[in-house]
């Protein structure tokens, strides 16, 4: 499985393109991980050269499966489309990021391709995207059956929810959301911590949030993902051609 990650993490997986990548454990009691790599393959990092990361829940409050609407955040690929600000009281006023699940939008806009004039969404159109070595890779399937399945409105955000109702909780401080990627923010009246300008502001650096998020589960370890649990998979993915 590692084999598979680092070819997700290689600029030769989506060329050219912003990813921002949610690692995640497949049992989402357990926040995971988000990082981010420019149009050029590089991953954004902070002054002192270190991996920039924060990490995020993909945990809905129903814990339902990732296909049934309000389930947890489905594994796979998904279009980046920009930047907006909710007006949902629980998300709050810190920008979000767009995002479409494949099915929810046009082809076109999905492959970032004006020329295509077909209409049809088929699981041969969602593998463009992949390279021959990730065909079949069943987990990356997940977002374009969720979509096919009706999913929608899956975003990337923060929250005003008062994380005080899940104290004990293994996801405490998150707050749960309706499925979507949900960062760290605490409030008294004012933002006083805010994970999602911290990603909003690696997404700029980047060049965007124009692109994809691939979301992927690294294993079932019984614990929050870590910088340290994908650092080894990135070093291997730059040195890798």
């Amino acid at each position: 499985n590692d084999k598979k990650l680092i070819q997700l993490l290689n600029k030769q997986f989506l060329p050219g393109q912003i990813v921002m990548y949610s690692f995640q454990r497949k049992n989402r009691d357990y926040p995971g991980v988000v990082i981010v790599r420019n149009a050029a393959g590089q991953f954004v990092r902070d002054s002192t050269y270190n991996l920039f990361s924060v990490p995020q829940l993909a945990r809905s409050i129903t814990n339902l499966p990732s296909y049934i609407t309000n389930g947890n955040t489905p594994q796979g690929i998904f279009r980046l489309n920009g930047f907006a600000v909710s007006l949902n009281t629980f998300i709050g006023p810190t920008a979000n990021i767009q995002m479409l699940l494949p099915v929810e939008d046009s082809l076109k806009l999905f492959l970032n391709d004006t020329t295509i004039t077909d209409t049809t969404w088929t699981i041969e159109k969602y593998e463009q995207l992949l390279p021959i070595s990730l065909k079949g890779f069943f987990p990356l399937y997940n977002s374009y059956y969720a979509g096919l399945a009706g999913r929608t409105e899956i975003i990337a955000h923060g929250t005003t929810i008062n994380s005080e109702y899940y104290t004990g909780k293994s996801y405490y401080p998150f707050t749960p959301s309706l499925g979507c990627l949900c960062t760290k923010e605490l409030w008294n009246g004012k933002r006083v911590v805010s994970d999602q300008l911290k990603l909003v502001q690696a997404m700029l650096a980047a060049g965007g949030a124009s692109g994809y998020c691939v979301v992927i589960e690294l294993n079932d370890e019984q614990r929050p993902v870590s910088l340290e649990d994908i650092a080894t998979l990135v070093s291997k993915a730059e040195s890798s051609k």
